[in-house]
């Protein structure tokens, strides 16, 4: 059994080596495109701010409201809006920010599904890597808001979190919006993470969680020196 098995994988070591290995090399290619175009269009919207959140939130929702709010604000404080590009959260952040005159970017990811690009961004790029999509919502920004959201939203706010934490990059305003709903994650990583020595008390100052619009601006100006 173990002989067949071994057998099978050299077999498809053998067909990934001569079938793909020209696939992998265009593909660099493909890569280092989007990577030029990101840095060819994105540094006239410096400096931004990034919202993430879920692509699921309707436009009835409180957090759809919030989100359209902040891009506004936002937008009049002198930032750029950066989003993914998608419905929900991001949808009201371009919109916000569109509909205050400034420049309201939407990087959009290629997906079988949700991930529509929404109508309010005035400049939009399409990746079809999460990789270089993450590079680009992080270089040219000045802060991060996270409202509630999925996996999508977790994703990027646990690599952001881990970049400052290491020191990747430098220390920046983190906002999470919605006590209510991040209050679990927090307890969690009062209650087990602290405790068992997976983080230190001081990781906690990395972030802070607000609620409205206004004080989220006021917060990320504050920190900024604006």
């Amino acid at each position: 059994m173990a002989e067949d098995l071994r057998n099978r994988f050299l077999e498809e070591k053998q067909y990934v080596l001569e079938g793909l290995q020209a696939k992998e090399s265009w593909r660099l290619f493909r890569i280092l495109a989007e990577f030029v175009e990101g840095f060819e269009v994105l540094p006239k919207v410096y400096p931004g701010v990034t919202i993430f959140g879920s692509a699921r939130t309707k436009p009835d929702e409180p957090d759809y409201q919030k989100a359209y709010e902040l891009g506004k604000l936002l937008v009049k404080t002198g930032f750029s809006v950066i989003t993914g590009g998608g419905p929900g959260i991001m949808e009201a952040a371009n919109k916000g920010a569109a509909e205050a005159g400034g420049y309201s970017v939407g990087l959009n990811i290629k997906l079988p599904y949700e991930q529509e690009p929404n109508p309010y961004a005035n400049v939009r790029l399409e990746f079809r890597y999460f990789f270089i999509r993450k590079v680009m919502l992080a270089k040219y920004s000045k802060a991060f808001v996270f409202f509630p959201g999925g996996f999508g939203t977790m994703d990027e706010m646990f690599e952001i979190l881990t970049l400052v934490q290491t020191r990747k990059i430098r220390p920046v305003p983190i906002v999470l919006v919605d006590k209510n709903f991040w209050k679990p994650l927090y307890t969690w990583f009062t209650k087990t993470l602290i405790p068992t020595g997976k983080i230190s008390e001081s990781d906690l100052q990395i972030f802070t969680i607000l609620d409205e619009p206004q004080e989220i601006v006021n917060y990320i100006k504050e920190k900024l020196w604006i």
